[in-house]
């Protein structure tokens, strides 16, 4: 593992070990999903860098869109505590199935497909300004953009996360620059970034990602 990669996995340790009490921190711990994982050595990296889910996109005409196949290798190169979330806006019952058919931790979705109540699966809806918060889900993300780096809006995400009571997932032009604002200010369940770690679109940039990692959790705490 390169010694910039282990330099950062101490953060990890350091913030889900070495708690401040809930009545400072409001029991909160940031997740991070690192979204629109494209090869098997960047779930890795994500992994080593200590975030806490991967995403893979699938049946879009999204540049970081893989086949099922892909998919799998990806999530197997992931470690074992790494949540691993499938990511589409298809409004195909039998892409849903191929997808399902992946078992992943979650899937991320925009079309109001209908699942069975005893599934094992979490849901994960998107939803963006005008939309009503979804009954079947098990977390929200606020997402404008859908994926396209379009930077999220505070007033909306702000007024989702007091309303809802479900988790509330942020996205949406966050990168490493960001991310400790709206951590701070807005202390949703998850932060999801894709593009704003990345060198060119699906290639996700190693300096990019420890950093991400980095300032979300150190902003949490307030370090």
């Amino acid at each position: 593992m390169p010694a910039s990669v282990c330099r950062w996995v101490s953060y990890r340790i350091k913030y889900y070990v070495i708690r401040k009490s809930e009545k400072t921190s409001g029991g909160i711990c940031i997740r991070i999903k690192i979204c629109g994982i494209t090869c098997q050595e960047d779930a890795r990296l994500a992994d080593h860098a200590g975030a806490d889910a991967i995403g893979v996109v699938l049946f879009s005409d999204s540049p970081r869109s893989v086949s099922p196949e892909k998919a799998k290798e990806i999530f197997k190169a992931a470690g074992p505590y790494m949540g691993r979330v499938c990511v589409s806006h298809t409004d195909s019952s039998e892409d849903l199935a191929q997808i399902l058919d992946l078992h992943p931790t979650a899937i991320q979705i925009s079309y109001p497909h209908t699942l069975p109540e005893d599934r094992t699966v979490q849901v994960i809806r998107v939803i963006k300004p005008g939309d009503p918060i979804p009954q079947s889900a098990d977390a929200i993300i606020v997402d404008a953009s859908m994926g396209k780096g379009t930077l999220y809006d505070h007033t909306y995400a702000q007024q989702i996360i007091a309303m809802s009571k479900i988790p509330v997932i942020l996205a949406g032009g966050l990168n490493p620059e960001n991310v400790s604002e709206a951590v701070r200010t807005l202390r949703p369940y998850a932060v999801d970034v894709a593009s704003g770690v990345e060198s060119a679109p699906g290639i996700k940039d190693q300096k990019k990602v420890l950093s991400f990692v980095k300032n979300a959790r150190e902003a949490e705490y307030g370090a």
